[in-house]
């Protein structure tokens, strides 16, 4: 089991809820994130003040899938949140040891 984790720019979201659905994946967390990579923030104009924006807005989704879908999770997600711009975000791929439904006490790849 792998837990898939996206960064990605919030107009996107929408995109790529619907590529994981289309994919026969049914469940995520999205996470209203902030935070800066190479893009490193912009510059604002308020009330004639300027000032910088250092984290921009961007939305996390976690995935947790079995091993087999693994590859296809990360290019859909990657195809569905490309602009080719600046700033698109990134994907990590992490092991995820176990995973326990609460209500039924599922375990591992059942549980997911």
């Amino acid at each position: 089991m792998k837990l898939v984790k996206a960064i990605i720019k919030p107009f996107k979201l929408e995109e790529v809820k619907e590529a994981l659905s289309e994919l026969g994946i049914e469940g995520m967390t999205v996470t209203e994130v902030k935070g800066f990579g190479r893009q490193k923030g912009h510059t604002e104009i308020y009330r004639g003040s300027e000032y910088t924006v250092d984290f921009l807005p961007k939305v996390m989704v976690d995935i947790a899938i079995a091993d087999d879908l693994v590859a296809k999770t990360v290019e859909a997600v990657s195809k569905a949140a490309k602009t080719g711009k600046i700033g698109d975000g990134k994907i990590f791929v992490l092991p995820l040891d176990e995973v326990i439904r609460i209500r039924t006490d599922e375990t591992g790849d059942g549980a997911i």
